[in-house]
Formats: C-alpha cells, structure tokens, sequence
C-alpha cells in the first residue's frame, strides 16, 4: 500500500454484519421496537454499535494489512463472512418476494465496490481526505432524504467531519480523489439499498445473498494477488475480523434502517470519525487538536438531533414469494 501504515481510524470498509439471534427479534420488515425504547433510539443504538465494530474490527486487522494489504485483508474478511452467513442463515427462494433477490445482489455488488475502491483511493490520499470525500455518500442521502429541520443536522455533521479529517492539510491525487468520490455514491447506494432489502427480507437473510456476491467480486480483482501471501496463521485471523468486520456491522446497519430513515441514518454515520478518535486517543494515545475537539462536538450534536427525528413509520409486513 505505497508504504502506508493504517490505524485505528475511520473507514467504511465493507460495513457487513451478521447476528442470527437478530433475524429471531426482526422476524418481519417492519416490525415494532419492543416496548420501552422508541424505535429510533434503538436504531441509533444499533448504528452506534455497528461502527464501534467496525473500529474494533479494524483494530484487529492492521497486523493482517500489514502482511497482505488492505485489499487483501477486505477479501479475507469477506470470504470467512460469505460462507458463515450461507451455513447459518441457509437462504431460500422462498424468503425473497418479488424484487428482494436483485436487490440484494445489487447491495452485493455495491458492498464489494466500496471496499476495494476506498481502499484504492487510501492507497493515493490521505486518509483523513479519503475519508472526508467518501463521507459525501451518506451526506448526500442525508440532505436529499432530509426535509425542513431535518435538513440542517447532516449539514452540522459535514462541519463536524471536516474539522475532524482536515482534508486541506495535504494535496490530493486526482486518480485517489476519483476512486474516493466513486466509493462515496457506492455508499450512499448501499444505505438506499440495504434499507431496500431490510424492508423486503424478514431478519438478515438478505445478507446471506448479498456477502458472498461482494466476496465474488472481491475475489475478482484482489483475490489473485492475495491468495499466494496466505499463512495458516492470517487466515485464522481472518475469522475473528469477518465477525467484527463485516459480519456484525452490516446485520445492526440493516436492522437500524428498519427503524431509521436514511436521512437520520447518514447523519448518524458521521459519528464514525468522532468514535475513531476516541480509540485513538484511549487504545493508541493520540490526543486530538482543538479543531478536532470542535468536531466531535458538531457530529454528536447533530448526530442526537438526528436520532430526535429519524424514526420511521412503521411498515407492513413483507410476504415471501
């Protein structure tokens, strides 16, 4: 990766997840939050702890990076995730209705896409640039799903996201800018698709489809040049990074926009920078400037307004095909 060390920072590297005892409590798109909490503050619970994991998970993979690169680590995790969710979930023709099957391959297609693409532009830019830009996704969703007041929290939150990224810092390469800017539509597609799929599938079983068809496309272009670095040790490794990253992630992501619109959703998302510096600070001790400390406070701030407005009305219940 052009000499790069990665850290415990913020990325949205495949966000996937997987919790089978979830698709039990989900067991209809739609279905109402238990009584106690309102269903948009379960669903920011869920967002919160899916990026949570994905820092962990991160964590976790950076020996891994080291040893057969951030593509490769990405097709490693993707390709322990595919195969667990087909055991445990074992989808049907059945669970799809009409429509949900080439939704979720598409979720597929869009997963293996941001991936490998923010990965590329990481390798030419900055991270904290790389970042920024991909971050343009779910702002976009964000504003254009958001109506009258709900319009100015994802607004807040990109103050937020650039204090904390600093993208002025460095200058950018035009290639690794256009790999950014083309991760950052794969992501705004993936919270419109994964919405998509959560509505029409009951529980996670659309993920069952949808991981393996990103782990084909990842193994198309980072597969061949990984699979020689393998050791027995990586890819036990690999095991323990595909349940924090992405398996757990994406099931709470997808759960979460049941309850969530995507426009209290992509505002959420922004929290992500503020979690990476906090394990940053607390795991690494990397104590942040006061222009990062004023971004935190924009991206929770907007982040609670977000959660206040975001929640869903409820849907009815999907009928397999």
């Amino acid at each position: 990766m052009n000499g790069m060390s990665i850290k415990v920072t913020w990325t949205r590297t495949v966000t996937v997840g997987f919790t089978v005892g979830m698709s039990t409590c989900d067991t209809a798109p739609g279905a109402p939050a238990r009584p106690g909490l309102p269903a948009a503050r379960i669903g920011a619970l869920m967002a919160v702890g899916s990026m949570l994991s994905v820092q962990l998970g991160l964590a976790v993979s950076v020996t891994v990076i080291d040893e057969i690169g951030a593509e490769g680590a990405a097709w490693l995790r993707l390709m322990w995730a595919a195969p667990i969710l087909l055991l445990l979930i074992r989808p049907r023709r059945r669970d799809f209705p009409p429509g949900a099957l080439a939704a979720s391959v598409a979720l597929g297609v869009v997963v293996g896409g941001i991936t490998l693409l923010f990965m590329a532009a990481v390798a030419r830019l900055p991270l904290g640039t790389a970042s920024a830009l991909e971050f343009l996704g779910p702002l976009g969703v964000a504003v254009a799903r958001g109506h009258g007041a709900m319009r100015r929290w994802p607004l807040l939150a990109a103050v937020g996201v650039l204090l904390l990224t600093q993208p002025w810092t460095a200058e950018a390469d035009l290639l690794g800018v256009g790999f950014a800017l083309a991760a950052a539509v794969c992501w705004a597609a993936y919270i419109l698709l994964t919405q998509r799929v959560g509505d029409l599938v009951p529980g996670v079983t659309g993920l069952a489809v949808s991981i393996p068809v990103a782990a084909l496309v990842a193994t198309v272009v980072a597969g061949p040049a990984t699979m020689g670095r393998l050791t027995p040790e990586i890819v036990l490794v690999g095991l323990g990074m595909a349940v924090l990253l992405p398996l757990v992630p994406f099931s709470l992501e997808m759960l979460a926009l049941r309850r969530l619109n995507t426009a209290a959703f992509g505002t959420l998302m922004s929290l992500e920078p503020a979690f990476a510096l906090l394990i940053g600070l607390i795991v690494l001790q990397q104590v942040p400037g006061w222009l990062a400390t004023v971004g935190v406070g924009c991206v929770v701030v907007a982040g609670i307004g977000a959660e206040r407005g975001g929640a869903r009305p409820p849907l009815p219940p999907a009928t397999p095909g």
